[in-house]
């Protein structure tokens, strides 16, 4: 992973501030009932970087599925497993998968994959859990290189 994209996403997590209504309404249009429980149990700045991915996605993938643009908006759900704040996902990141709250931030694809399962289609499962290698999984992983 790239400094400079950890940097930057360091900086824009510094805030909890919640996102509008109008990207409440936006995930909403996107996302099924159940996966929208799992999108609200995210951090705050989970929410904002994942709005902001999907609209990152959207750019680079205007034709993809209902089922894709929720993986960009779910791609982080496993992350709240950890209960990791801030600071802590910050030496998560620098000392690696070391104990067991650093082991699960270290496996969020897999949890948020595991998740989804029972409440999201195979597609979106597959994105998240980074089980495909074709363009839209290459969008995706573009649009949250922020």
């Amino acid at each position: 992973m790239r400094v400079q994209h950890l940097v930057r996403r360091t900086i824009s997590s510094v805030s909890q501030k919640l996102p509008s209504q109008e990207e409440i309404e936006l995930v909403q249009q996107v996302l099924r009932a159940s996966e929208f429980a799992l999108w609200s149990a995210m951090q705050p700045r989970d929410k904002r970087h994942s709005i902001e991915v999907l609209r990152r996605f959207d750019c680079l993938a205007p034709a993809a599925t209902t089922s894709e643009r929720a993986a960009a908006l779910l791609h982080d759900v496993g992350k709240n497993i950890s209960h990791l704040g801030l600071v802590m996902r910050v030496v998560a990141t620098i000392v690696g998968p070391r104990g067991k709250r650093f082991s699960l931030y270290h496996q969020h694809e897999e949890l948020g994959a595991e998740l989804l399962a029972v409440a999201s289609d195979a597609r979106t499962v597959e994105l998240v859990a980074g089980l495909v290698q074709d363009p839209i999984a290459k969008a995706l992983r573009d649009a949250d290189d922020i």
